[in-house]
């Protein structure tokens, strides 16, 4: 007969979570990144594995900022249907504040952002961190700050828009459509 312990050890490590084997290699590589302003840390496999991901580069002193006010409405518009949004402030084109507190007021002030925010991450280039060197490999490079990647259900980039882009143009909500409809 077992022992409680071993019992308890066992049924946890049996019931853990699937997401780990069914993680694509565009969020296993990264694995976690900080929360903005948050003792809290995105775990991407259990946050975003098999589900519609949009993830930007956002720099909170760039021209495109108001953009976060688009990024939210996509974000409330299609959550239900599971579409998550990643947001990944970089410094890269030097219109980042250094100040984490000042980048989370432009944020979740400024713009009421309730999806998920990481802290200052490099996106392009050799220190570029693993999500955004997947990304780039199936995609391109971010070529400036608020650089969109859709990616599918599962886990490869269904298509890629520029800065200019805004939230609302009709061919970034098709591809977000477009993961929507996809498959795991």
């Amino acid at each position: 007969m077992l022992s409680r312990t071993v019992a308890i050890s066992l049924l946890c490590l049996l019931s853990a979570p699937v997401w780990a084997a069914d993680c694509p290699p565009l969020l296993k590589a990264q694995g976690e990144l900080q929360q903005l302003r948050s003792k809290e840390r995105i775990y991407l496999c259990q946050r975003f594995a098999g589900k519609p991901l949009l993830v930007v580069n956002t720099a909170s002193h760039c021209g495109f900022v108001g953009q976060f006010a688009g990024l939210e409405a996509l974000y409330q518009r299609y959550r239900e249907q599971g579409l998550e949004v990643l947001g990944v402030p970089s410094n890269d084109f030097r219109q980042e504040d250094a100040d984490a507190g000042e980048t989370a007021r432009v944020c979740y002030v400024n713009y009421g952002v309730t999806f998920s925010m990481t802290e200052q991450q490099p996106v392009r280039g050799e220190d570029a961190i693993p999500l955004f060197r997947e990304l780039a490999a199936q995609s391109r490079a971010p070529r400036w700050n608020f650089f969109k990647y859709v990616v599918g259900r599962d886990g490869r980039v269904i298509a890629s828009f520029s800065s200019m882009t805004a939230p609302d143009d009709p061919k970034l909500i098709k591809a977000i459509e477009q993961a929507l409809a996809s498959q795991p």
